[in-house]
């Protein structure tokens, strides 16, 4: 799979960061919260991110990062 950054937080590895996938598919980086309350099957898995990430994103117009 190849992944390329979108738009991250900082330019650290460790920050909350959105990349495009050439399957067509986002992947998501950032910390998992424990007090969602959610019903998550056990093969998946949600992040949380801050809003700006992806204000960010679309000002960016999505894969022109």
């Amino acid at each position: 799979m190849k992944v390329t950054k979108l738009v991250s937080t900082c330019d650290l590895k460790d920050c909350p960061t959105i990349y495009a996938t050439d399957r067509g598919t986002l992947l998501v980086q950032g910390e998992t919260p424990g007090d969602h309350g959610l019903r998550i099957p056990a093969h998946e898995n949600v992040v949380e991110i801050p809003e700006q990430l992806v204000i960010d994103l679309v000002r960016k117009g999505f894969r022109g990062a």
